[in-house]
């Protein structure tokens, strides 16, 4: 399974949320395996993923001891997927990330073809899963769901902060922070562009998808007009 399991959202708000993992076992073939994670990562820019990342470094929008808070909301909004390639220094869960499901098809059949050696699991919808695995010439051997949440759920954040929330798969993006990027949207105190990188720094396992949170801020922002 993967935390990414726990996205919130209808089967039809994943349409732009393909996520494609390569891990290594602890003690199988993780030995010698760092060039191949890094080949996985190479192999799927040509599909332009809207984001790749380790759960050691994050993604390719990430925080820097080096500047001060208020340095951070004018800071490069380009994500570097070079220093994410570069920076993997241990073996561990890569992630490439796609909006659209034609790019994580294509990216899925090479990763297959190339036969590396490591596990790979893809998170979307079961239906834009299946259809990927299809596309690639492979079978799906095993699904996993999300039960969703139990208990008082009437204390819960409203859907569009939990949409957002549960991008970073360690819950590393507070339904706080959520709450005010779309606030400060709706506002004109901040583009959506903006508030979706500020959003993806804070993500530690790099699996943030800048485009599904950017179409959710637009869309809270044109509920209010």
């Amino acid at each position: 399974m993967t935390n990414t399991l726990h996205r919130y959202g209808s089967a039809e708000s994943f349409d732009d949320d393909y996520i494609v993992f390569a891990t290594p076992s602890n003690g199988k073939n993780d030995i010698d395996s760092l060039p191949k994670l890094k080949k996985f990562l190479e192999m799927s820019l040509p599909f332009q993923p809207v984001n790749i990342g380790d759960p050691v470094h994050g993604g390719a929008l990430r925080p820097s001891r080096d500047l001060h808070t208020s340095a951070n909301w004018k800071r490069d909004m380009t994500p570097n997927f070079r220093a994410v390639i570069d920076g993997l220094t241990e073996p561990a869960s890569v992630v490439a990330i796609f909006d659209n499901q034609p790019a994580a098809e294509q990216f899925l059949k090479v990763a297959a073809e190339a036969d590396l050696g490591l596990s790979v699991n893809m998170s979307a919808s079961v239906e834009g899963a299946v259809e990927c695995c299809k596309f690639a010439g492979i079978t799906r051997h095993s699904v996993g769901y999300s039960l969703g949440f139990e208990g008082a759920t009437e204390k819960l954040p409203n859907t569009q902060l939990l949409a957002l929330s549960t991008m970073c798969g360690h819950g590393m993006i507070s339904s706080s922070l959520a709450k005010k990027m779309i606030d400060w949207v709706k506002e004109g105190r901040r583009t959506p562009e903006e508030a979706v990188t500020y959003m993806a720094r804070f993500c530690s396992c790099g699996v943030f998808n800048p485009v599904r949170a950017r179409r959710i801020l637009e869309e809270a922002r044109k509920k209010m007009e």
